[in-house]
């Protein structure tokens, strides 16, 4: 294979398909707090480990899938050409901010995570303007900044004092922030790679290689070198939710979720759509688990896909203001 870029795929032909495939991934991304929550719960497993069996497993399920895709088997060329930057990828991009995000669930709770997790496409908007000098916009910086403020009041129902927790919180937090702030990293160089050779196979690379990070990582500094035959023994509940987590919250939407946006024609407006995560948490928890929302969690939802869907028409009114 060359390393000139391959003839654009579906996704790019239809930008559309791009902002659905990182929708659908955003629906992933939604409900894996809860899932990694129902595993240590359900099983003797820190966050730390959790994010070993997550990418560990969730890699092989992308390398396996990629084998299954013609143009997709040689995951050869792409290490051998750009190696150094893949793997430099993989260990910040993958294995320590997923590292940072489980592990913050061992100090913070679901609401702060989340939220704190979901200021990724402000980091997302800065860094792109930073590398490929492309100015953020008076209309995204309004729709962030609403965005984030309904986030925060959807998570905790107004409650600051649920969203602020204690002092001890607050190593959960900042495990957060280096979360966010390494993926978006990772979502905004990586693009360049994906266009040259597709989504699927530097998904599958990176996130292979990111597990195997994450497995030695996990070993040295805590200790706890996850053995995956031990899987079987688990209780079923933790057994059920770490496949789910790998294969589906990993393996599935990781690759709609990055491709989609390394194919989207705005990256920052394509990232807006992780504000509504903690969206359809909520809708996933009033249809799977009977829950009911507040007024004021009605209204924080109102405001935020208010905000996400107001952002491309507040960018239009503007040019169309600087126009005249």
């Amino acid at each position: 294979m060359s390393g000139a870029p391959a003839r654009p795929g579906l996704w790019r032909r239809h930008p559309w398909i791009a902002y659905l495939a990182v929708f659908i991934g955003v629906c992933g991304h939604a409900s894996s707090e809860f899932v990694a929550k129902l595993i240590s719960n359900n099983a003797p497993i820190d966050g730390p480990e959790i994010s070993v069996w997550r990418f560990a497993l969730g890699g092989v399920g992308l390398v396996m899938v990629a084998l299954m895709v013609p143009t997709s088997r040689d995951l050869i060329t792409p290490l051998r050409r750009h190696g150094g930057a893949l793997l430099a990828f993989s260990i910040l991009g993958v294995a320590s901010a997923y590292l940072f995000f489980h592990w913050a669930l061992d100090y913070a709770s679901v609401p702060q995570v989340a939220t704190v997790v979901t200021t990724a496409p402000i980091f997302v908007g800065l860094i792109n303007m930073a590398v490929n000098k492309i100015p953020i916009g008076v209309a995204k910086i309004i729709s962030g900044l609403g965005a984030v403020a309904g986030v925060a009041f959807l998570v905790t129902d107004g409650a600051i004092l649920a969203l602020a927790g204690d002092g001890g919180s607050l190593i959960g937090i900042g495990f957060a922030i280096l979360c966010a702030l390494l993926m978006s990293i990772y979502l905004v160089l990586i693009k360049p790679y994906i266009a040259l050779y597709g989504a699927l196979r530097i998904t599958a690379i990176t996130m292979f290689i990111g597990g195997a990070v994450l497995w030695l990582g996990v070993g040295l500094l805590f200790g706890s070198w996850v053995d995956f035959f031990t899987w079987t023994s688990l209780a079923p509940v933790a057994a059920i939710a770490i496949a789910v987590l790998a294969f589906y919250n990993t393996t599935l939407t990781q690759w709609l979720w990055i491709g989609g946006l390394a194919a989207a024609p705005d990256i920052t407006r394509a990232m807006y759509l992780f504000f509504l995560k903690p969206v359809i948490a909520a809708l996933l928890a009033i249809v799977f688990l009977g829950a009911s929302l507040s007024i004021w969690q009605v209204l924080a939802i109102a405001t935020i896909c208010s905000a996400v869907a107001g952002e491309a028409f507040l960018d239009r009114l503007l040019h169309k203001r600087e126009a005249l």
